[in-house]
């Protein structure tokens, strides 16, 4: 059996090594001239290894630390060096402890914080008291908001998932989100939920997060390498502007194969799929924001902001910046050498908040204006770089597991979608879908996203 997966990312790397693994014959094409999609790394001030998009995955999540083995990467890979987090909410605020994606699970550890208001502290310790009210739908904001009120929502829980998703969660659902679907499920208060999952969870020890020492572009070579010896042949700078039916078969371009994989963003795959038009009008459907990492090395790092990761800045307090990550504290690694000056990775833009239309001195002014002041530091890059992701978060609305199932009706036989548009970002979720995919090829089973 014949098979061509399009898109080079993580996804696409994933399906064509899987299904090679499995016997089949397969053929990669990527548009542009590299691989990776969202993982790239480069060096930047004097350091060989500086990521420009992605610089993790989660460990818990056993995907991607599966594939770093399996490709070879297993002795390499690092973890961040403790450090913590904060909130700039007029100042720094350290996040406070026995949170779940943001989500308050121990009052009295709220209770200690400034990030919240006095009026915030309380109305959020009744939370445990309030009765359920109805069903508050789809979206992680009508459920926070609801049950914690606007400061926990606004200041925790949107500042972290939104962070992560490049989101506006008060527009994003909460079935996309697992670990905040399962406190909502597990009865009517969400902390009292969290707090019992909290005390039933396995005793972990060890790294939340891992990379590559050599950054995550490492992890999507190495799945390229293994992928080429494995049999795959892998086109770079061949793009596809049509996949088509031939009889039970596929064709692309002019090339039949019995298998399609589409491991490309939803509104990039929606015109490619005409010939099944539901399955493009859904996927044509599908929103996605847009964000810019500015990075930059500076000298003189304050001491007062040693031993921090990062932070991040709540949505009303918001400009452009939406946070900033203190590299050189969190990878050990960056700071080999006896180097003293500081890399930070800037995130600016979101859903809601776009950024595409900046040119980049624009952008590094802005980061730096913005995280000088975050500081009260006068900020004196010594190096900068611009990385533009547009379109690169896809939205979660509301109702979206609804949308996935409506694609797996349409999707014909022989023709799969896969990758962040549908079951989850982030590179273990993206390998979990991929290995999914390539599983269900190989039981001969129809086009699905979900299993």
């Amino acid at each position: 059996m014949t098979s061509i997966v399009v898109g080079g990312g993580i996804s696409g790397l994933t399906t064509a090594l899987a299904l090679a693994e499995g016997g089949l014959d397969v053929e990669l094409r990527e548009a542009s001239p590299r691989l990776g999609g969202a993982l790239l790394t480069s060096p930047f001030a004097g350091r060989p290894a500086v990521d420009e998009g992605a610089d993790a995955f989660l460990v818990r999540v056993p995907h991607a630390v599966e594939l770093a083995r399996r490709v070879g990467l297993g002795e390499d890979l690092t973890s961040p060096a403790a450090a913590s987090a904060a909130v700039w909410w007029d100042r720094l605020h350290d996040l406070p402890a026995g949170l779940a994606l943001g989500v308050p699970t121990e009052a009295a550890k709220l209770a200690t914080s400034r990030l919240l208001s006095v009026r915030g502290r309380a109305r959020a310790a009744l939370e445990p008291l309030l009765p359920r009210r109805g069903n508050p739908g789809d979206s992680i904001g009508a459920l926070v908001r609801a049950r914690f009120g606007h400061e926990v929502h606004e200041r925790l829980v949107d500042a972290l998932v939104g962070s992560i998703y490049g989101a506006d969660t008060d527009r994003f659902s909460l079935a996309m989100v697992p670990q905040l679907a399962a406190l909502a499920e597990g009865g009517r208060s969400l902390m009292l939920s969290g707090r019992a999952l909290r005390a039933t969870a396995p005793t972990t020890t060890g790294p939340i997060f891992a990379a590559p020492i050599a950054g995550m572009g490492a992890l999507a070579a190495a799945t390229a390498d293994a992928a080429r010896a494995a049999g795959v042949t892998i086109r770079m700078s061949t793009g596809v502007a049509a996949v088509e039916p031939d009889g039970p078969r596929w064709r692309v371009d002019g090339d039949v194969a019995d298998v399609v994989v589409l491991a490309t963003p939803a509104r990039t795959t929606a015109p490619l799929v005409a010939a099944a038009p539901e399955a493009s009008r859904l996927l044509g459907a599908m929103e996605h924001s847009s964000v810019v990492i500015v990075t930059i090395a500076v000298d003189g790092w304050p001491a007062r902001l040693r031993g921090r990761s990062g932070y991040l800045v709540p949505k009303p307090v918001q400009r452009t910046v939406t946070a900033a990550s203190f590299g050189s504290q969190k990878w050990a690694h960056w700071a080999d050498g006896g180097r003293d000056d500081e890399v930070l990775r800037i995130s600016l833009g979101r859903d809601g908040l776009p950024v595409d239309h900046l040119d980049d001195d624009t952008l590094v002014d802005r980061a730096v204006t913005e995280v000088g002041r975050h500081l009260s530091f006068d900020f004196q890059p010594t190096a900068v770089r611009v990385s533009r992701w547009p379109a690169a978060f896809p939205q979660y609305r509301p109702g979206h597991r609804a949308w996935l199932a409506a694609i797996d009706a349409a999707l014909p036989t022989g023709l799969f979608v896969t990758g962040a548009s549908y079951d989850g970002i982030g590179v273990p979720a993206c390998v979990a879908q991929a290995t999914a995919t390539a599983a269900r090829i190989q039981r001969r089973e129809p086009g699905r996203l979900v299993p």
